[in-house]
């Protein structure tokens, strides 16, 4: 800045005089000609001239700046001998603060001033924040990621040691998430992602932290845990551990609303503990996973404790083993279909079957599907599979049928076949190839399933219907069924989960509850059956109380095709044992 010699300080503001300030000074039409933001100080640290800039930037009129002091903008103490540039934060009149780059200038004479030029920085910082904030947080939800869990469950490990307490980490991982993106977009499966963090951390403690791995993964931990003493030391921990794991599935039951549709989650929860189950933070974090895993394999939608029994590098070789041999009977087609009569309560004739696909392992015999279905579905092979069991479905039927043996057929349909939009044509024209009357098809798709999109779900049963399939709500009871969604679904049979029916006749609580599912069914003008029968009391109860239709094992296990066409012309009538 250049300065102009043997201008006094009236020249600056002729109307304002300030006596004994005399010396080279820079007159005010250039002052408030530079392009910077900029006021000058006495010795007293008032402001004595501000230019134009300063308006635009604190939003305060040169008028009512001086005279004031400059610690109404700045919070330094501005002196004479100060010099140099630095960052401060600037107060602006309505209340904002942004932050600016200082610079100090100085005019001698017999008092000298201080020249003060402010630069907004704010947009910059705030995007150097924003890095910092992104290098330890997730993006979508704002929860720590990772890299801060750890150094936090790090701490946490250190104090737990100084203070004998314990850690605990949870891993969760949604069951059902590739169903969002595959039905609702991706959009909706952020939508998810970002209240289900929301949910956590409302359902944990104000102490537990809640982060997020990845994907549709999160981190829980529980730190200070207080520790009992003797052989008993770590149920407090355990106990706390699993009663937060009991508040997330809770908060799950509620549905979420993505895109406009309802959409119901569950998720997979594994526990790990300090010192119990790990001393170190990586091992503990390895062993959560581990459990989360055994509890998506063996339990999903619940909470597993990690056990040291577990050998998880066997399970881990077991998993990789079980894919590879997967996609080769993908390949391959080495799947056969086993069928289960279906039987009318009422004179115990068969009215139908329902097809069970069944692994034909080369080297490990039949694979049951509750074995194979839920990697199936994780790895994306269930479309080739659904496929198949369609087209041999329908293959068998047309046997039957030629032979003179009419039979409805029924198959299941998986969460994400159930997520194309083109399913029922799909479906009709693989029926139509094999000259099948779709009224002599029923489909079934699990409870849970129906009402975890109930929207999209009712639209493609809507479609199936109107070419004339029958439609069934499978495993009824073990989902979060809202009896008005379930109302306006086109479903013609209400199949009562095996749970339910087990000692049905010998447990007062579950006889109430079959009761009021049966008088449900028929209230919506459908057909209740009951799946897993295996006792005569159990059939006898079921009949006396309205139930139409059951299958189990009491009429006849899942057997070959070639055994259905003996069955089927008999009576499958319970002996009185």
């Amino acid at each position: 800045m250049t300065v102009e010699r043997g201008l006094r300080w009236a020249d600056v503001d002729p109307a304002r005089p300030r006596e004994g300030m005399t010396g080279p000074v820079l007159p005010a039409s250039v002052l408030d000609a530079t392009p910077e933001c900029l006021f000058v100080t006495g010795p007293d640290g008032r402001i004595v001239f501000a230019n134009r800039r300063v308006q635009e930037l604190t939003g305060f009129a040169p008028s009512d700046l001086e005279g004031a002091s400059a610690q109404l903008l700045l919070p330094e103490d501005l002196r004479a001998e100060q010099r140099g540039t630095f960052e401060s934060r600037c107060h602006r009149a309505d209340g904002a603060t942004i932050a600016v780059e200082v610079h100090l200038g100085r005019i001698e004479g017999p008092e000298p001033l201080v020249v003060v030029t402010l630069r907004d920085i704010t947009e910059g910082r705030n995007a150097e924040a924003r890095i910092a904030f992104l290098a330890y947080h997730d993006s979508l939800t704002g929860l720590p990621n990772r890299e801060l869990f750890e150094e936090l469950l790090a701490g946490a490990i250190a104090r737990a040691r100084r203070h004998d307490l314990a850690v605990a980490v949870v891993v969760l991982n949604l069951d059902n998430f590739r169903l969002v993106n595959d039905s609702l977009g991706h959009q909706a499966g952020d939508e998810l992602l970002a209240e289900l963090a929301a949910r956590l951390r409302v359902c944990t403690r104000e102490t537990d932290v809640v982060a997020r791995l990845g994907g549709d993964e999160f981190l829980l931990l529980l730190a200070d845990l207080p520790r009992g003493s003797g052989p008993q030391q770590d149920d407090q921990p355990l106990q706390i551990s699993e009663s937060v794991g009991a508040r997330v599935h809770e908060a799950l039951r509620e549905a979420f609303l993505l895109s406009g549709a309802e959409f119901y989650a569950s998720a997979s929860l594994g526990i790990s503990l300090f010192p119990r189950d790990s001393m170190d933070a990586q091992t503990l974090l390895k062993n959560a996973d581990a459990a989360m895993h055994h509890s998506k394999r063996v339990a999903a939608g619940g909470s597993v404790v990690f056990c040291e029994d577990d050998d998880d590098e066997d399970d881990a070789m077991e998993r990789l083993s079980l894919s590879t041999r997967l996609r080769r009977a993908v390949e391959s087609q080495h799947w056969v279909l086993h069928y289960q009569p279906i039987v009318d309560l009422g004179d115990c004739s068969v009215m139908g079957v329902e097809s069970l696909v069944r692994w034909h392992d080369p080297n490990g015999g039949i694979v049951p599907p509750g074995e194979f279905i839920p990697l199936a579905e994780e790895m994306g092979l269930i479309d080739a599979i659904g496929d198949w069991v369609v087209d041999e479905m329908t293959s068998q039927h047309r046997i039957w049928c030629d032979e003179g043996l009419d039979l409805q057929v029924s198959f299941n349909l998986s969460p994400r076949q159930l997520s194309s939009p083109d399913l029922a044509r799909h479906i009709l024209g693989k029926l139509q190839a094999g000259r099948i009357d779709p009224s002599r098809v029923m489909v079934e798709i699990t409870e849970s399933t129906a009402m975890a999109d109930p929207d999209r779900t009712q639209t493609i049963l809507t479609e199936l219907r109107s070419w004339g399939l029958t439609l069934a709500i499978d495993d009824f009871g073990t989902g979060y069924s809202s009896f008005a969604r379930l109302k306006h679904m086109p479903v013609q049979v209400l199949k009562i989960d095996r749970s339910f029916v087990h000692d049905v006749n010998r447990d007062r609580d579950l006889a109430g509850m079959v009761r009021a599912m049966i008088q449900l069914a028929q209230s919506l003008g459908m057909t209740p059956l009951a799946e897993g029968v295996e006792t005569r009391a159990e059939y006898e109860f079921l009949h006396a109380n309205g139930c139409r239709l059951a299958q189990g094992y009491l009429f006849s296990r899942p057997v070959p095709p070639d055994q259905i066409a003996a069955l089927a012309r008999g009576r499958l009538l319970p002996d009185s044992g």
